[in-house]
């Protein structure tokens, strides 16, 4: 599961009024190399939740070196795009867990897929 991925997932359990951003308990860790596409990159920034996607890197390890707030003129910052590409695209957890912030309920990570189908009580 990329971190751009992570990013865009939360937790639906009924009742469950905050389930994002979900913690990753991850087992195992890779960084794969992925062609840069600044235009990618400074397309998606915006939609992300920054101060999960810092949280979500911190906590495999990959932050490399983010800012805690986004800089201004990003799009024409070519080394803070290599770094964002490179937490967005090339972090990758390969095996672990999401838990729901609110419930705790925990949803397996597996050969990079994320889970998160609910069991029939919990939707």
């Amino acid at each position: 599961m990329k971190l751009l991925t992570h990013n865009m997932l939360t937790s639906h359990v009924k009742g469950v009024t905050k389930g994002y951003p979900l913690l990753i308990k991850a087992t195992e860790v890779k960084v794969n190399e992925v062609e840069f596409n600044p235009q990618f990159v400074s397309r998606m920034i915006p939609k992300l939740e920054w101060s999960a996607l810092i949280q979500a890197a911190e906590g495999v390890g990959h932050r490399q070196d983010l800012p805690d707030t986004l800089v201004s003129n990003y799009e024409n910052d070519e080394d803070f795009l290599h770094k964002v590409h490179r937490v967005l695209l090339e972090v990758e957890v390969i095996e672990g867990s999401l838990q729901c912030p609110e419930s705790g309920r925990e949803f397996p990570i597996s050969k990079g897929v994320p889970n998160m189908l609910l069991n029939e009580d919990e939707s």
